[in-house]
């Protein structure tokens, strides 16, 4: 853990429950990590009145910030940027542009906060475009998918900076120390897939990378890669059919073990290890995208997410402050592309 103090500013208006659900987050995550200060950003009369329902929140770590304007969820980025310069989610970024949080976290609308974000922090340097990255469950563990929707079509030179934004992800939050990276296709042949596809297959051939080449849409989930790459279209349709099943498996489960009362006894004989299967898959433990190639952090929460799920977000900001991901990606691209000329 860090020795020095990590201040995270939220956007506490943001997303479908705004305060009610962002203050609670904070004080999961004040509690969980005692080094983290946390930025309360919007409305300030809205902030302290939800603040008075909690008792144990502590002052001298938890600070409001006011922001007299909010992004709809519905809003259009250019709407947003141009008519809503005191609204929570630009103060949030605002204060990490200008240093007084090291991270910021919403729940708002995703493009706003994407667009956002690139204007007010700018790329990092040998980076094309950010990208959307979070994690899901596999067999193994977890895998950080990028692109997730920020980048309709890109360039296989894109999806190269993809492929090191995702390395040094996974290399600096989960510790792993080559980690193994893979390229969704439609095939693992060599000859499958478009052109852009394949070119960024030679790239990250020869790009220094732990490659293990293609990548199918079920081999997400049964490991053997720490992170995949891809565009933004194939990755929220990947990303969105992931949730819908999810939420399948879980209907039909309820369903057939409610069916009746063998079944609803068969449940309780089997509620030990279905609570264990729910924890392990729970969305909510997984919430939290981040915004890859900014100079500064930036974290997506899904907008629905509940107290536990935005904490989540949190601990994630929490974890790339500690480990410094963007210095990480800004050093490994320079040292990657510098080996690229050399040849």
């Amino acid at each position: 853990m860090t020795s020095l103090p990590t201040t995270i500013a939220l956007d506490a208006m943001g997303g479908d429950h705004g305060p009610s659900v962002a203050i609670p987050a904070a004080l999961t995550a004040l509690r969980e990590h005692p080094q983290l200060r946390i930025l309360l950003v919007g409305v300030q009369q809205v902030l302290e009145t939800e603040l008075r329902r909690h008792r144990d929140a502590p002052a001298e770590r938890l600070h409001i910030h006011h922001a007299s304007q909010v992004v709809g969820m519905d809003e259009l980025p250019s709407s947003s940027m141009r008519n809503k310069k005191d609204s929570s989610m630009r103060v949030a970024i605002d204060q990490v542009k200008n240093g007084a949080a090291q991270a910021c976290v919403s729940a708002g609308n995703t493009g706003a906060l994407m667009a956002t974000a690139r204007f007010v922090l700018k790329t990092l340097p040998g980076i094309d475009r950010p990208a959307i990255c979070t994690s899901i469950p596999s067999i193994e563990g977890h895998n950080h998918i990028l692109d997730l929707g920020a980048n309709i079509d890109c360039t296989p030179e894109q999806l190269f900076q993809f492929a090191v934004m995702g390395s040094v992800l996974a290399s600096a939050v989960d510790g792993i120390a080559n980690p193994r990276v893979g390229l969704l296709n439609i095939g693992e042949e060599e000859i499958k897939g478009n052109e852009v596809v394949k070119e960024a297959h030679k790239l990250l051939q020869g790009g220094g990378f732990n490659y293990v080449g293609y990548v199918e849409g079920d081999g997400v989930f049964k490991g053997g890669t720490d992170v995949v790459v891809c565009d933004g279209f194939n990755g929220n349709v990947m990303l969105k059919t992931t949730e819908g099943v999810a939420k399948m498996i879980a209907h039909f489960m309820k369903e057939a073990f409610t069916r009746n009362l063998f079944t609803r006894i068969a449940a309780v004989v089997a509620l030990p290890v279905l609570k264990s299967l729910r924890r392990r898959i729970d969305p909510r433990r997984y919430n939290g995208a981040s915004l890859l190639g900014l100079r500064g952090i930036v974290v997506k929460s899904h907008g629905g997410a509940d107290a536990l799920a935005l904490a989540n977000a949190i601990k994630i900001a929490y974890l790339e402050v500690e480990k410094s991901v963007p210095e990480r990606i800004s050093s490994r691209l320079e040292s990657m592309l510098s080996q690229r000329r050399a040849v």
